[in-house]
């Protein structure tokens, strides 16, 4: 096998964070002053990031959405660099041994996918070492054909503190087995087969199945809007997947005995009207997640709006529609549209132009144009175990919430007593019709 090993030299990437982290949409009677203290921001921080707020006559009004910044860059500093609470279990004495297990190859989709996430996982070193974090990384072209064996007996293997990987499900066994035997941390960044992590702790899945956004879409649906009026909207598509969300969100309703109200993307417009309410605000859910149906029923909903004005309408749409972002983004502004997701790719986020900058210049290329973007994906499973690893050392678990994610979350939830870690972070993206963007993290 082909072993890579990178030794880090200083490639002088700006340590950069996001604009802001979140949006807080204003209460009556909250004042700019208060909202700042809530976050332990000046004033000054605040306006920065709002620069609304510096023109004349500018006055808060309740339903507004401000951005939240993130604290000043020396008080980030001190915080990512503080001891931790848990005493001696931090690490920031000596470094991170990181081990990437993938097949870092240009032979085909696989190879070519995984050498962008791992390059993601450089650029993640390069910033946290602005932050102190000493990291040695070791890499190993791992392809569908390899033996695993062989690479867990190259040196060093055995010294990692963390080893990200595999891709293929055939090479579990013996890694996993590995990791247990070695007490290292295995981070596994894609779908898997098989049940490793229910009877190893070293173990963190990060992806979910759909089952697991499906359950987590309905709770939280549930949960934001069980005072509104539901519509189901029926898109007569046969070969839709949406079944289980649909069929699960109606007897989540049911259970709770709130009504709720189905009608026809081909109804006339006399029956369409009849579904929504006047009185509250009206959510809709399609049982597609497919461009057409999504276009058409726009096309219906605006109709329908041209002829009752005040009727409150918001979307709750699938993950497959951030694909469609480019071309239906004011719709999805007027709509008030919830997308559910595990990530969302901000293409005008500061950070996300600075990683994407600094790709291009380290590495002569731009990233795949895929959702999510792999790089991105690297850089954010990197950062959070990295540096939780970094303070925490051993105690680490990875069940506090990451609220650095540049795209996506994490936050991991033991499978069972003595089982591993699997990520249940989730978030709604939310398409403001004051024409800004934010996720909702759960």
């Amino acid at each position: 096998m082909m072993l890579f090993f990178f030794s880090w030299i200083c490639l002088g990437i700006a340590a950069q964070t996001k604009s802001w982290k979140e949006m807080h949409k204003v209460k009556k009677k909250e004042t700019v002053y208060g909202i700042a203290k809530e976050y332990g921001l000046t004033e000054e921080e605040l306006r920065k990031a709002n620069p609304e707020m510096n023109k004349e006559g500018y006055t808060l009004k309740k339903g507004d959405y401000i951005f939240i910044p993130y604290p000043s860059k020396a008080a980030a500093t001190v915080s990512a660099s503080a001891p931790s609470k848990t005493g001696n279990a931090a690490v920031s004495g000596k470094a991170v041994r990181v081990g990437v297990m993938l097949p870092l190859h240009d032979m085909d989709g696989d190879g070519r996918r995984m050498v962008e996430f791992y390059r993601g996982v450089l650029l993640a070193c390069e910033d946290l070492k602005k932050e102190g974090v000493s990291v040695d990384v070791k890499a190993w072209n791992v392809g569908i054909d390899a033996d695993i064996r062989q690479t867990l007996l190259a040196e060093g293997a055995n010294q990692c503190d963390v080893i990200f990987g595999p891709l293929y499900t055939k090479q579990m066994p013996e890694l996993s087995k590995f990791v247990k035997a070695y007490n290292i941390r295995l981070v596994v960044p894609f779908s898997i087969g098989g049940n490793y992590a229910e009877d190893n702790s070293n173990i963190y899945q990060v992806y979910q199945s759909d089952k697991d956004l499906t359950d987590a879409a309905i709770g939280q649906f549930f949960n934001r809007f069980h005072l509104f009026n539901v519509v189901f909207v029926d898109c007569n598509d046969k070969n839709s997947d949406k079944g289980g969300f649909t069929f699960g969100l109606r007897k989540k309703l049911e259970e709770n005995n709130i009504d709720y109200r189905i009608t026809n993307l081909t109804s006339s417009d006399e029956m369409f009207v009849k579904a929504f309410a006047l009185d509250k605000p009206n959510i809709v859910i399609l049982n597609t997640g497919r461009s057409p149906e999504l276009n058409a029923a726009l096309s219906k909903l605006d109709a329908l709006r041209a002829n009752n004005k005040g009727l409150a309408i918001s979307l709750f749409g699938y993950n497959e529609w951030l694909m469609y972002e480019k071309y239906s983004l004011d719709k999805f502004y007027q709509y008030d549209t919830f997308i559910p997701s595990y990530y969302y790719y901000n293409p005008v986020s500061a950070k996300t132009q600075s990683l994407e900058s600094d790709y291009r210049k380290w590495f002569g290329t731009s990233m795949m144009n895929a959702l999510p973007r792999f790089a991105i994906t690297g850089y954010d499973q990197a950062t959070f175990f990295l540096r939780g690893i970094h303070l925490e050392g051993k105690n680490f678990k990875g069940n506090v919430p990451d609220k650095d994610a540049v795209q996506t979350s994490f936050r991991f939830y033991r499978k069972n007593k003595n089982g591993g870690w699997q990520n249940r972070m989730f978030m709604f993206v939310h398409y403001n019709r004051n024409k800004t963007i934010s996720t909702i993290v759960f």
